[in-house]
Formats: structure tokens, C-alpha cells, sequence
């Protein structure tokens, strides 16, 4: 049974509990040491220990690749192509633009752009396969040009290798957890060193990105999955059906509806029980529900707007888009009775790779930004840096920084006939 609370009662539910990260953190400290150290026989141990590995490489043949793509069914190969084109659509828009432009006289400033060389995707194998998870990390990686793509997963699913090898992917590792994030953050003979990882993982996934961020980039570090949903009316078999697609990923995926109408709060509980009877997930989602889940009863959209900011949802669901507005954290908005979580998970076109845990205050989802790298470029002729060189000058003495005032001067002094500088008191 899903709780129906009233505003005053939502604090403890809008704050999260407290991730077991100090704990996790201690716990994988000392494989991605033992990863550091020795490279490709502590990440083979740990596999063994960990996923049950049985090889001598971590790295995916491209034969057991090719078999994958081909026992793949037909009608997943047409979803994959279908979800990757809209993907690809949105990340493609996404893509910062090359310029260069005069901005004075004889001061020309643009930007670069340029991919990264290596990326990591994670891909959890843990309840349930996530090909899906595979389009969205490394389509918008193919987009910003990114030449090493690797894809690493700590089962060998059919579905996920097929996938990786359908999407043109070849660097392929069967290797999870934090060892699998110790790997590619330090390089290994078998593991490419990663300039980013990137994807969801467990929390001991997370700890690992934590700790190594600054050694490797990270999109950010994952919590459980979570959804906010706003609605003043509507139909309460649809708003009960997204609740429980969140909570039946995890037992601590969160799924919250703010109401301002009991009568909907009542009608959504009572058709959470009735889709709970017979949901092959139930066993999951039910504790989500029971646990991380409710049904708020708020004064008005405002309200309900405001404790969605506070909340800063990985996913939020708003009934129409005069809301737009004022939503100023969330990882993806999906808007109107027709844009379910769901859509933006498989085939819509933004990435569902999204901050939770309420990073969403500082960022939204994965996107082709991520696997790019845009560079200023600045160019200067000699009357615009005389121009700019009082304020140069005069800002590098006040900092202590002599010699980078005399770069400025010795480009500005008189020069003599023969092109050199002029030396001051004249020739002896």
C-alpha cells in the first residue's frame, strides 16, 4: 500500500536517506589499489570473486560479438535502430558549434570543438539486462566523435553484447563493480586507460567513480532512481502505471506523486494495489512502494512546484508546460499525459542517464557535452594587444606577476631598424 501524506508531512519523505557511501567507500578502497597496482591480475581476481568470471581475458572476442548480433530478434534490432536514430537526433542538435569571430579590431576569439580520445560505458548487469542503457552511452558518444569507445558490463547478457556489437562498438569487457572502474580510471595491459566512465551502477559502482574522480572523468555519482509526479486530475490508472514502472527497478527506486485532489490521491493508491496483483515485478516494485514511495496532498501547483525544486527529481512529470517555468532543478522533464518516463527510457531521444540523489541541483542528464572537449581560441594583432595591454600589465603587477606584465612590454617596445627591441639609454 502506497502512503497518502499531506504537505506538512512530506519533509522526511523529500529527504533522502543517506546513501551507504562511507561504508562502500571503505569497502572498495582497497581493490581499486590492488587495480592500480597490479593491474590485470587483481582485476581478474576480483572478477573471479565477484562475477563469477571463468576466463583469462576480461576482454569480449569479437567472435562471441558477431554471434550475439546475429541471435539477436528481429524486432529488437528494428527497436535498437529506431531508439539509436532518435538518440543520435537529439545528441547531433546538442553539439556546441566551431566559430571565430572579430570582436574588436584585430581581436579575433572563437572556440574548438574536440572529442575525447578514450570513453568508458558502464553497463549494470545486475536484475535486469539494460541494452537501453548501451544506446544512450555510446550513440552520443559515436556523435561527438569520440574514436575509442569501450563498453564494459560484469555479465556476458546476449542481448548486451549483441546490442554493443549491433551499435558498431568493439572494445567489449565482461567486468563490473568497482574493479571494472579501478581498470579503466588507471589503464591495465588488456583495460585502455579512459579519459571518462560514464553510466549507472550499484553503490559500490558509485564509490568507485567517487573516489577516482580527478583521476578520470565521470558523468556523476548515481543514486537510487527516482520519479516526481505532478498532476491536478487525470487518469489514475496511467499516473499508478509510472509510478510503478520507477519503483520496479529497485527496492530503493523512490516513486512520488504530488496532488492537490484527495479524491485522485485515493483512486491513484487504489489502482497501485490493483496493478501491483498482477505485475510480474511486484516482488520488487512492492517494497519500493511500501518503502521510498507516496501520494502527497498539496495546497495548489505552487506548492507542489516548490517541493519538486527542493526534491530536484531525476525524473519529473508536470501535466502541461505552463509549468515549465518555474522547474529550476530536474534531471529530464517529461510534460503532458502522453509523455511517460518510460518514452524518455528506451526511444524519445534525451538520454536516460540521469543525476539522482539530488544532483540535478548542478546538472542534468548525459549528454554529447560529455564526450567533448570545447577550446578557446584567441588571436590578437599588435594594435589590439596595445590596446588591452594597460589592463594586462596593470592587473599582473597587482597579482605579484612581473614577468607576465614584461610579456606584454617586450612585444610593445620600439623596435630598432633591424627589428630588434630598442635598448634603453641607447648603444655603448
Amino acid at each position: 500500500m502506497i502512503r497518502i501524506l499531506e504537505s506538512n508531512e512530506a519533509g522526511r519523505l523529500l529527504t533522502r536517506k543517506a546513501a551507504r557511501m562511507a561504508e562502500a567507500e571503505a569497502a572498495v578502497a582497497p581493490i581499486l589499489e590492488a587495480v592500480r597496482k597490479r593491474g590485470d591480475s587483481a582485476l581478474l581476481e576480483y572478477a573471479r570473486k565477484f562475477d563469477g568470471f571463468t576466463g583469462r581475458s576480461v576482454r569480449v572476442s569479437q567472435k562471441e560479438l558477431l554471434d550475439a548480433r546475429q541471435s539477436l530478434p528481429p524486432d529488437l534490432v528494428k527497436a535498437v535502430a529506431e531508439a539509436a536514430s532518435g538518440v543520435r537526433a537529439y545528441a547531433e542538435r546538442q553539439m556546441p558549434s566551431e566559430w571565430m569571430r572579430a570582436f574588436k579590431p584585430g581581436l579575433h576569439l572563437g572556440q574548438i570543438v574536440r572529442p575525447l580520445d578514450t570513453v568508458a560505458a558502464y553497463i549494470p548487469g545486475g536484475r535486469y539486462p539494460l541494452p537501453s542503457t548501451i544506446i544512450m552511452t555510446v550513440v552520443p558518444a559515436q556523435t561527438a566523435g569520440v574514436p575509442n569507445i569501450c563498453v564494459t558490463s560484469p555479465k556476458r547478457i546476449p542481448e548486451v553484447l549483441g546490442v554493443a556489437a549491433l551499435l558498431g562498438a568493439t572494445e567489449v569487457f565482461a567486468m563490473g563493480g568497482a574493479q571494472a572502474i579501478a581498470a579503466f580510471a588507471f589503464g591495465t595491459r588488456t583495460v585502455p586507460k579512459a579519459d571518462r566512465i560514464v553510466g549507472p551502477g550499484n553503490i559500490y559502482v558509485a564509490a568507485a567513480k567517487k573516489l577516482l574522480a580527478g583521476e578520470v572523468g565521470i558523468d556523476f555519482v548515481a543514486g537510487p532512481t527516482e520519479i516526481l509526479i505532478i498532476a491536478e486530475d487525470g487518469d489514475p490508472r496511467r499516473l499508478a502505471s509510472d509510478l510503478l514502472a520507477q519503483a520496479e527497478h529497485d527496492v530503493d527506486a523512490s516513486a512520488i506523486l504530488l496532488t492537490t485532489s484527495k479524491r485522485l490521491a485515493m483512486a491513484v493508491a487504489a489502482e497501485v494495489d490493483r496493478q501491483l496483483a498482477v505485475l510480474p515485478t511486484a516482488p520488487v516494485a512492492s517494497k519500493s512502494i511500501a518503502k521510498n514511495s507516496a501520494i502527497v496532498v498539496v495546497r495548489s501547483l505552487d506548492e507542489a512546484i516548490e517541493l519538486s525544486n527542493r526534491f530536484a527529481p531525476e525524473h519529473l512529470s508536470i501535466p502541461d508546460d505552463t509549468l515549465l517555468a518555474k522547474v529550476r532543478h530536474a534531471g529530464s522533464v517529461f510534460v503532458g499525459p502522453f509523455s511517460p518516463e518510460a518514452a524518455g527510457d528506451y526511444a524519445s531521444g534525451p538520454n536516460h542517464v540521469l543525476p539522482t540523489a539530488g544532483a540535478a541541483r548542478q546538472r542534468g542528464g548525459l549528454s554529447v557535452m560529455d564526450f567533448l572537449k570545447v577550446i578557446s581560441v584567441q588571436q590578437l594583432d599588435e594594435p589590439a594587444l596595445r590596446r588591452l595591454a594597460p589592463a594586462i600589465t596593470t592587473l599582473a603587477r597587482a597579482e605579484g606577476l612581473e614577468a607576465h606584465a614584461r610579456s606584454i612590454d617586450v612585444r610593445l617596445e620600439p623596435r630598432k631598424r633591424g627589428g630588434g627591441p630598442a635598448r634603453k639609454g641607447g648603444a655603448k
